[in-house]
């Protein structure tokens, strides 16, 4: 398992769909981002699309390196690396307020609301009805 940075850190947190995920940033790190104790690359498998949407704060940025830990619970793949994406952007603009305008025009502070529907009394799945007979 991965060492734990000590010291000054910048926290965010961020949500999609059903995933929650609390993001600390260390200043002057060697550039590795570890999830629920594992590096980036390994939790999410083959998924290097997972992994892009995580950086792309960082990348929008073109800012110096950050040793980024991530806690992350619930939701799947996608929704967790939505989450921390919003968390990252949190985390970066606590980090320096210049950094909010950027952000902000990139879409990453914004929380994606979309949820699954819940299911209606009567009806199969949310909207799906069964099938009418008329005999």
């Amino acid at each position: 398992m991965a060492e734990t940075p000590k010291g000054e850190y910048y926290y965010g947190m961020g949500r999609r769909k059903t995933a929650v995920a609390r993001v600390r940033l260390y200043p002057n790190g060697d550039g590795s981002i570890t999830i629920n104790g594992k590096p980036a690359f390994e939790y999410f498998g083959k998924r290097e699309t997972h992994v892009s949407t995580i950086i792309s704060p960082v990348r929008e940025l073109n800012i110096g390196n950050y040793t980024i830990t991530v806690r992350v619970v619930g939701g799947g793949t996608a929704g967790q690396a939505g989450a921390i994406r919003h968390a990252l952007a949190r985390a970066l603009v606590r980090q320096d307020g210049e950094n909010k305008p950027a952000m902000r025009k990139a879409g990453f502070l914004t929380r994606d609301p979309r949820m699954k529907e819940r299911k209606k009394p009567g009806l199969k799945r949310a909207r799906k009805a069964p099938q009418y007979t008329k005999r």
